[in-house]
């Protein structure tokens, strides 16, 4: 691998894009340390502390919620637009047929979502910016006449926040190596794993937590990875011949390929929407237990509990809505790519199996089969904090962040890969 590097450098074009996206990395790093003003930055570290939402948004803002910098939004709008736009192609007969007209069509969905990012990151900056005024964390906001231009300045600064992040990972993703949004998330998690592992460490040395906590967190954590590695590359190679066609006095076709199709096809989508639905009732209820009505301070304090990240049933039912969303996302996504239309249109089978219907059920079958061992282990990965609370809270978010870590590093490994084998160059995979 460290020849597979050097190899890497030794190409001008390939140094050059390498260079390109560490570079937008930093001036993203820069970006995340610009606070907005009128923060109580003592108060928001508090709340960081207790408040598991806000934990996960801080996640994907790369750390810039923390101190709630101009970039606090992260690219979770993008992200957000980007599900609902998939969720909407099947939905939507219009957006059906532009998902058929091929790179015009997707260039006009990725506009689409483009479009939606906007009024998400503004709605999503307010909501955030109401919560922590709630808590006495800003000291002016509000639709009032003597705090209106801070709220709509703070908004729209937050709002071109995350749209100046999105361009900056589009840029990446022209000029650079791998998918930029991913990597912006991807430099984020890792911007803060110095700080979180410092952190257990200082619990351990000072007593407040277990001296073998930082062996057992590096140990589950390369197993953990190893797992990942595994079922993210593991595939199903479904055989598919195409029939010889004359054309003239020319034969053409009768060769023979495979469909892989993947254990964990829906990535980490599934863990987001299952994350966002379960901290949802207990951020909602925490504003209702100190009501002056009891009935209803009682009824909040105990949804507040029953959906605490410290009450088994929470994880629980989050294990069963990352397994039923992993199913309901897998197939969203099959149905898109329409496999059994496109083999047929193009003279393609599956050995054994009739064109047509038959193989769109076959193929659907297996997709069934072996997407219970990727939702189980999606599940297990989910509720893994669950199992590793006398750790430390260091591990509260390191199972979603370690699947997005191992994600971005296949990926941009495997564009790597193939930048190397087109210059006869032996790549990082053997």
């Amino acid at each position: 691998m460290i020849q597979a590097m050097l190899n890497a450098f030794r190409l001008p074009d390939v140094r050059r894009k390498l260079i390109f996206t560490f570079s937008i990395l930093v001036i993203f790093r820069f970006i995340a340390h610009v606070p907005l003003p009128g923060v109580d930055l003592f108060k928001l570290q508090q709340l960081f502390q207790s408040n598991q939402l806000m934990g996960m948004l801080d996640l994907f803002s790369g750390g810039a919620m923390t101190n709630f910098s101009v970039a606090a939004m992260g690219v979770y709008p993008y992200i957000t637009s980007s599900i609902i736009m998939q969720l909407l192609v099947p939905i939507i007969p219009q957006l059906q047929e532009l998902s058929k007209e091929g790179d015009a069509g997707r260039k006009r969905i990725n506009q689409y979502t483009h479009w939606l990012t906007v009024p998400l990151a503004a709605m999503q900056g307010y909501g955030t910016a109401a919560l922590l005024n709630s808590q006495g964390i800003i000291s002016s906001f509000g639709l009032g006449p003597d705090t209106l231009l801070p709220t709509v300045a703070m908004v729209l600064t937050m709002s071109a926040g995350t749209i100046l992040l999105v361009w900056l990972g589009e840029l990446i993703t022209e000029n650079g190596i791998g998918n930029g949004v991913s990597i912006i998330i991807f430099g984020g998690i890792v911007a803060k794993m110095p700080q979180l592992i410092g952190q257990m460490i200082t619990r351990a040395t000072t007593g407040e937590s277990n001296l073998f906590a930082p062996l057992a967190f590096i140990v589950l954590g390369v197993v953990t990875v190893a797992a990942i590695v595994v079922v993210q590359e593991a595939q199903r190679r479904i055989p598919v011949q195409y029939a010889k066609r004359l054309r003239g006095n020319k034969m053409y076709g009768g060769g023979s390929t495979h469909i892989p199709l993947r254990v964990n096809s829906a990535g980490m989508i599934p863990l987001i929407f299952a994350m966002s639905i379960m901290l949802f009732p207990g951020t909602i209820a925490s504003y209702f237990t100190s009501s002056g009505d009891q009935f209803v301070a009682s009824v909040a304090q105990f949804v507040a509990n029953t959906f605490s990240p410290n009450a088994p049933i929470y994880w629980a039912l989050y294990f069963i809505l990352v397994v039923g969303f992993t199913f309901f996302y897998t197939m969203v996504i099959f149905q898109q790519q329409n496999l059994a239309e496109n083999l047929q249109k193009y003279g393609g089978f599956v050995p054994g199996i009739r064109p047509g219907r038959p193989t769109a059920e076959y193929l659907n079958k297996v997709l069934n089969k072996i997407t219970w061992l990727g939702a189980i282990f999606l599940g297990a990965v989910a509720i893994l904090p669950f199992f590793t609370q006398g750790l430390g809270t260091t591990l509260i978010l390191s199972s979603t962040g370690l699947l997005i870590v191992v994600g971005v590093v296949l990926d941009t490994m495997k564009q790597l890969e193939a930048q190397l084998l087109m210059r006869h160059y032996e790549g990082f995979i053997k």
